[in-house]
């Protein structure tokens, strides 16, 4: 693991969570004058589809970044989430001292547009940043260790597991508040313009932290396996080399 590298990784997450924090402050200055606060604000459309491309380049960014960093899959995979972390937890950090946001750590947020909307309060991408962190530095100092380190089916199979009920967390009180206008079935032909008027009328009741909680037991289970299984590696890869 090249500390040069976490560095200067370091030094492009928190630049780019100055400049999607600064996005943000202009955007709530052209849609929420008075301050952001739910429900959400009718918005113009193509503004609406150029945040929605802006969030994927941004994604894009991050992995270019995390490609040309790593030598193998896995420590591209490993610097993309170091990388996503810190820009994230940066990112809350330059708002709370810009604009003095978010009031607290339960302060409810859109998290994400894609595929659809994501709620929740300031903490919980917090929380699972730190997780992010964790993982990254694991599989980079395994990965120093040995140069054969991967994630397993088993381990790869329970953090996605994980991932996804984590995202049902943050999900399913804003699809279920758009399934109670409109059946499931209803909402795939349904215009646009009906679907966002809808939607903008949605308040954010409560955070599912049952089902947060059992997302982040089964990723902190998939890094605690990857990270026995490659403790016992390496030891005995010290004990073949004395």
């Amino acid at each position: 693991m090249k500390l040069k590298t976490i560095f200067w990784i370091i030094v492009f997450a928190v630049s780019m969570g100055f400049f999607e924090s600064a996005i943000v402050i202009y955007l709530r200055q052209i849609i929420y004058p008075g301050g952001f606060v739910f429900p959400l604000q009718p918005i113009d459309k193509e503004l609406a589809t150029i945040e929605i491309i802006r969030e994927a380049f941004s994604m894009l960014m991050l992995l270019s970044v995390s490609i040309l960093t790593g030598k193998s899959a896995i420590t591209r995979f490993a610097y993309f989430l170091f990388s996503f972390a810190v820009w994230d937890i940066f990112y809350y950090i330059f708002l709370k001292m810009l604009i003095n946001w978010p009031e607290s750590l339960m302060t409810m947020d859109i998290l994400f547009l894609l595929p659809v909307t994501w709620i929740g309060p300031v903490i919980a991408p917090l929380i699972l940043s730190f997780i992010m962190i964790l993982l990254a530095l694991l599989i980079l100092y395994f990965s120093f260790r040995n140069k054969y380190v991967q994630l397993k089916t088993r381990e790869l199979l329970i953090l996605i597991i994980g991932s996804l009920i984590i995202i049902i967390s943050f999900t399913i009180d804003y699809t279920n508040f758009i399934i109670s206008h409109y059946s499931f079935v209803k909402i795939w032909s349904l215009p646009v313009n009906d679907l966002f008027k809808v939607s903008v009328k949605y308040y954010p009741e409560n955070f599912h932290w049952n089902i947060f909680g059992v997302g982040v037991i089964f990723i902190l289970i998939g890094i605690g396996i990857f990270t026995n299984r490659n403790i016992l590696i390496t030891k005995n890869l010290k004990r073949l080399n004395e």
